[in-house]
């Protein structure tokens, strides 16, 4: 995947979780929709080490990954700019 691709994919796979989060606030004893969101979530974290390896961090939870260099992040384009690499 390229980057806009990439973090497509981020952001499909982060509103599933988000939308999992909230059922299972209301359905915490569901296991199905419980396994779904543990693989999406397993689905998000690989995709931003991904993101964060080839382009810099998307959030801070990658931001003290081993490929990326301290705070580097902060000096290359947000997402949202459109100015993707």
């Amino acid at each position: 995947m390229n980057q806009e691709q990439l973090l497509t994919y981020i952001n499909q796979v982060s509103f599933v979780v988000s939308d999992m989060l909230l059922y299972l606030d209301t359905h915490p004893t569901d296991r199905e929709a419980l396994a779904y969101c543990e693989d999406h979530i397993a689905m998000r974290n690989k995709a931003l080490k991904e993101y964060a390896a080839l382009y810099g961090p998307l959030t801070i939870d990658t931001a003290d990954d081993a490929s990326s260099e301290c705070w580097e992040w902060v000096n290359t384009p947000w997402p949202w700019e459109g100015r993707l690499k």
